[in-house]
């Protein structure tokens, strides 16, 4: 290598760190960018040798121009080597769960039936696959050629996952033309060529180096004319110059000036028409089979490039001898061997290129069509003709719809639904049958569904307007419509969609999955109009069905979240959720949304059942790891379960989820309904930590307020940002809010305060003002919850009657509050009602009892103000100085910053250890029942 001594001293740096011994040991990243013909490969090359040198793994792979449609193109070369030999048990075992996910992408095993992985899971599991091989076979170096011709899916992936290299024993490096990397792989652009730099440029070689390119390869007679002419004619690109030598020493030339202006000719047959015509000149059946080879792409097998040319075994073989002979081939890997079965590859992609654009449109179409017959018929899958077909003009042919439908379906199975929507959509092009064009379209919505919704909604429309028989298919397309409106915040259109077609379906049993689509997404749509009368509906018809199949459970199931939100007593939601429950209730079944088998998990929590909650959310989390979704399902696992936390009074866990919900809810993308969850909860959680500035802060980053989502979210977002204001002491803006969630819930029949405490908060904001109508809001806020009947609502309503009522009333409203709090799982709001009542009857018993459930708790807003209160107490008892810790309106706003904000209700489940203060308490004679 000439000229390149800076780049292997980086190389010989990086890979003595890789491989040497101690603490500074460990793995870097390297980027190498330059112009085609600059020596990245050989480059690399180099790199991979010296890697062997030193005993690393090394995982390989080259991008390439014919195979960027081909998903996992480049992440099947890195990894397929490294278990290849492995017995489908062997690898079972070696990938745990990630098997049925990561295989099907890495060429391990087929796609299994059922939902596929998102995008997100499936980079995820890549990420342990690549890691786990890291560590087992460390150290490893991980070398990638060509990344701009990289397919999307795997350089999306590596680009993602390549910060973690410094972290691992890798030494992660990519070479790539700066001018030609895809948008989506912008982020190897900023990677650091070493830590700490930006990614090294290649520079091209100076006149000195061509010059002892030229005399190594033709003599030291060369003479200095004739070098720099040479150096003239290439520009300093190392592969020109490389081959020009070549091309003198073929031709017999002798090195010197008189001889320099024959360089031009010989430098314009390595780029362009030059190459063109000199392969014209190696003859019509070795053109076609380079050809072929330049249609196939990198790895050519000799056989099927035979196959494309329609050239006999032994033409092949002359062929491939005469292109080998002209440098144009080589064998793959750059071996000697001439057999054969032996794969192909051009000596340099400038010549596949070259060859390539130089085939006649019209034949080079041709012969994409010629390959893809070729694969299929030599066992290679439809994924593999797909690629070929997406270069064909349409030609109304059955096979073309039929090879990219299945190969779309593998896809899409595989974790790959943008090579899916690209096949789909080239089959509607061909264009299908009339009778198939529906189902056509159908699958390309469901391709489309993550990453085009509006364009999904286009497509199922358009299927929908076909003239077809098919009643099942039609059902799908409505259901699969109903739900992409849904998640791009058109309820109430995907309502209307199952609507018109409930009224033209005359199957009852098909009406009825229908109908229980609409239930779900009326269920979420915080704008309906005639929410009273759908409960009536959803009532009538729940009531008398008997749970005999998935349907009629979430029919049943959607009654007892209906039932919950109303505020019916508690054994009537828990009666038809346990109907629901009878029997396993998958969360990740292959036609449904996991939306109803989480409302039939929250209704337990909302009924102080918490632990009966937490126990769906972890297998229905599971569920969701082994199918792979960790995008948006996954980060609605979190956020609940953080709010389940949460309202068992474990505040520091419930941190913890509610976070780990966010993080995945920002890839999915802000303002979506898993972003309004995450944050909405987090939120509420840190006002209950005491952390008022940092929720504000958390809220403003991420933009958290009006315009509030039209579907329903839990805990509701609207009274979130309203409690977030109280707890700022902007009480006017606060009461705004509150009574325009008053105006959205009440005409919906929705008066569980449970579910949503509006009226409590509303209640301490207008406090100061209007105490009669708070003490009216807080009375209506008891009586519905003693209507619920969950211990933790009424406690917390309680509470909140006792803080805005008349002074002489309080205690006796404190003291209820304590007992059926103590009694429920809320510690949180336990906690809050002891040191109210404490403060109140001046006892320090009741505040230490408050003291100890908060610090359990990790509301430490809490601690701090009861603390602080306890300090000041008189050996006589406690002074009358300081605030009551439970009381929000009217105090400043960092003394209520300290002391957080109640969020909702809490459940049943709260260790026994919360419940100790208390009854410590009771033994001193401070909480009487």
């Amino acid at each position: 290598m000439v000229e390149r001594d800076t780049e292997l001293a980086i190389v010989d740096e990086a890979l003595d760190q890789l491989t040497g011994p101690g603490p500074e040991a460990g793995g870097a990243l390297l980027a190498f960018s330059g112009p085609a013909g600059l020596g990245k490969t050989t480059l690399l090359a180099e790199l991979r040798r010296r890697a062997h040198a030193r005993s690393c793994t090394v995982l390989a792979a080259r991008g390439g121009e014919q195979e960027q449609s081909q998903p996992f193109h480049v992440a099947r070369q890195l990894i397929q080597p490294q278990l290849a030999g492995t017995s489908e048990q062997e690898l079972r075992a070696a990938l745990g769960g990630w098997y049925p996910i990561v295989g099907p992408a890495l060429g391990l095993c087929a796609p299994e039936q059922g939902p596929p992985p998102d995008p997100q899971g499936l980079r995820d599991g890549l990420d342990w696959v690549l890691t786990h091989l890291v560590v087992k076979r460390a150290p490893v170096t991980l070398v990638l050629d060509d990344a701009h011709w990289a397919d999307p899916e795997s350089l999306s992936w590596l680009a993602a996952f390549a910060p973690r290299a410094e972290h691992l024993p890798l030494l992660l490096v990519v070479a790539y033309r700066p001018d030609e990397l895809p948008a989506h792989a912008d982020a190897f652009r900023t990677l650091p060529g070493r830590a700490g730099q930006a990614p090294l440029p290649l520079a091209p070689l100076t006149p000195a180096a061509v010059a002892a390119l030229v005399r190594d390869a033709l003599g030291d007679h060369a003479d200095d004319a004739f070098c720099k002419e040479a150096w003239a004619v290439t520009t300093g690109n190392p592969f020109e110059a490389v081959e020009l030598t070549a091309k003198v020493r073929g031709r017999g030339l002798r090195p010197v000036e008189e001889n320099a202006p024959q360089l031009a000719d010989l430098a314009a047959a390595q780029r362009g028409s030059g190459l063109v015509a000199r392969l014209e000149r190696l003859g019509p059946s070795t053109v076609r089979f380079a050809w072929a080879c330049a249609v196939l792409g990198t790895a050519i097998p000799q056989d099927i490039a035979a196959r494309v040319a329609a050239l006999g075994i032994e033409e092949a073989a002359g062929a491939t001898t005469r292109l080998r002979d002209a440098r144009i081939l080589s064998a793959a890997g750059s071996t000697s061997d001439h057999d054969p079965e032996t794969g192909l590859e051009f000596v340099h992609p400038l010549i596949a290129t070259a060859i390539y654009r130089a085939i006649p449109d019209a034949l080079r179409v041709a012969l994409h069509g010629k390959a893809a017959a070729a694969v299929v018929d030599a066992g290679l899958g439809s994924s593999a003709a797909a690629r070929h077909l997406l270069e064909t003009h349409p030609e109304n042919d059955p096979w073309v719809v039929r090879t990219l439908r299945e190969a779309a379906g593998e896809n899409l199975r595989a974790g790959a639904p943008d090579a899916a929507r690209r096949q789909l959509a080239r089959a509607l092009r061909e264009p299908p049958d009339f009778d198939e064009r529906a189902a056509v379209l159908y699958e390309l919505g469901c391709a489309s569904l993550l990453t085009e919704p509006a364009n999904t909604v286009n497509h199922l429309r358009a299927a929908l307007a076909e003239p077809f028989d098919d009643t099942t298919l039609r059902q799908g397309i409505v259901i699969r419509l109903a739900q992409v409106l849904a998640h791009s915040d058109r309820l109430a259109e995907a309502s209307e969609s199952l609507a018109r077609e409930i009224a033209r379906t005359p199957d009852v049993r098909a009406r009825l999955r229908l109908q229980s689509e609409q239930f779900m997404w009326d269920a979420f749509n915080a704008a309906e109009t005639d929410s009273p009368a759908r409960s009536r509906r959803l009532a009538r018809l729940a009531d008398r069905l008997t749970g005999r199949d998935l349907t009629e459970r979430y029919v049943i199931a959607l009654r007892a979240w209906d039932a919950c939100l109303r505020g019916e007593p508690v054994d009537v939601v828990l009666h038809h959720a346990g109907r629901v429950l009878e029997r396993p209730f998958s969360w990740a079944h292959e036609d449904r949304g996991f939306e109803v088998p989480v409302l039939a998990a929250m209704v337990h929590m909302y009924a102080d059942r918490p632990g009966r909650a937490e126990e769906l959310f972890e297998a229905g989390t599971a569920e969701f790891e082994r199918q792979g979704w960790r995008g948006a399902h996954l980060s609605f696992a979190y956020s609940l379960r953080a709010y389940i936390r949460y309202r068992r009074g474990r505040l520091v866990e419930a941190e913890e989820l509610a976070r780990s919900g966010l993080r995945l809810a920002e890839r999915v993308g802000r303002r979506t309904p898993v972003h309004w969850y995450a944050i909405a909860i987090l939120l509420t959680t840190l006002l209950a930590r005491g952390r008022v500035d940092e929720a504000w802060e958390l809220a403003q980053e991420h933009e958290f307020g009006a315009p509030f989502p039209a579907a329903v979210v839990f805990p509701d977002s609207q009274t979130v940002y309203a409690e977030l204001l109280l707890a700022r002491g902007e009480v006017r803006a606060a009461v705004a809010e509150l009574e325009a969630v008053d105006r959205r819930l009440t005409p919906r029949g929705i008066q569980n305060p449970a579910w949503c405490p509006w009226q409590l908060h509303l209640a301490r904001a207008v406090a100061a003002d209007d105490p009669q109508r708070a003490r009216t809001l807080a009375a209506d806020a008891v009586r519905r919850a003693r209507a619920f009947g969950a211990p933790s609502a009424i406690g917390q309503a309680l509470r909140v009657a006792a803080e805005v009522a008349a002074p002489q009333d309080r205690t006796a409203l404190l003291r209820e509050a304590v007992t059926l709090l103590s009694a429920s799982p809320a510690g949180y709001e336990l906690a809050r009602a002891l040191a109210a009542l404490g403060y109140g009857l001046r006892d320090a018993d009741l505040l230490t009892a408050a003291v100890v459930t908060a610090r359990e708790c990790g509301a430490d807003g809490l601690v701090e103000e009861a603390t602080e209160i306890l300090t000041r107490a008189a050996p006589g008892g406690l002074g009358h100085r300081g605030g009551d810790p439970g009381r929000r309106p009217g105090r400043p706003v960092r003394e209520g910053a300290r002391a957080g904000v109640p969020g909702l209700g809490a459940v049943r489940g709260l260790p026994q250890t919360r419940h100790r203060p208390v009854r410590a308490a009771r033994r001193t004679g401070g909480v009487r029942p």
